[in-house]
């Protein structure tokens, strides 16, 4: 394991010897794979969702208020607030195209200003999913509304202030993580007159799947985008 050699707080990558890595599971939206790696002198097998990664949006009109979306989601059995999202399962899509994509089909709206807001991973311990959140500002109407299916098809909306949405989670009336991480880091950054914000295009290598091609070869050979 390397050390760090400062005492900036930042997580460590770490290359672990992959002894065998087979997909176990292949389902409709995601697989199952269980690997097996050299660590600490041990090999290790584990099992974990192989997920192809997603980004969300957090959109701020002029008056601070962020778009909230609800829909229906049948593991939780929750009609939850959200902001929209989506998978990157389209292969060679750049992930701010994913963004601009995901945020007309779902609220019907466009954004002049992008920006990177937060990144984080939903269950390390179990999946490999990353999502990035950007933050969307000048926002208007897409020129038409899209059709939405299944799931999607009763989407409610909302224009919330953002300072509400904090308050919301803080309450622990809301529980969808990208909302929550987007909407704190929102209002954080706010506070530092978002000077901390990223470019729109930058870098994402802790996404375990984008490299600088795009994509990541796996020990058996499967290809992921």
């Amino acid at each position: 394991m390397g050390a760090r050699t400062d005492d900036l707080l930042s997580d460590d990558p770490e290359t672990p010897d992959i002894v065998a890595s087979e997909n176990v599971f292949t389902g409709k939206v995601w697989n199952l794979r269980r690997e097996t790696f050299r660590y600490n002198g041990h090999d290790i097998v584990r099992e974990f969702v192989d997920h192809t990664g997603a980004v969300a949006i957090l959109a701020l009109d002029d008056d601070d208020r962020a778009l909230l979306i609800k829909q229906y989601r049948h593991p939780v059995r929750y009609r939850d607030w959200e902001i929209p999202a989506g998978l990157l399962d389209l292969h060679g899509e750049l992930p701010l195209a994913a963004a601009k994509r995901e945020l007309a089909e779902e609220a019907d709206l466009e954004a002049d200003d992008w920006s990177v807001l937060a990144e984080f991973y939903t269950s390390p311990g179990g999946s490999d999913e990353a999502i990035r959140i950007y933050l969307a500002r000048t926002v208007r109407p897409t020129a038409a509304a899209f059709d939405r299916t299944e799931e999607e098809a009763d989407i409610e909306k909302r224009w919330v202030p953002l300072d509400e949405v904090v308050d919301a989670v803080l309450a622990r009336r809301i529980q969808n993580p990208s909302l929550i991480v987007g909407a704190l880091a929102a209002r954080t950054a706010r506070e530092t007159g978002w000077s901390q914000l990223g470019a729109a295009n930058s870098p994402w290598p802790r996404h375990p799947k984008l490299g600088k091609a795009g994509e990541r070869e796996r020990p058996d050979g499967d290809m992921r985008p």
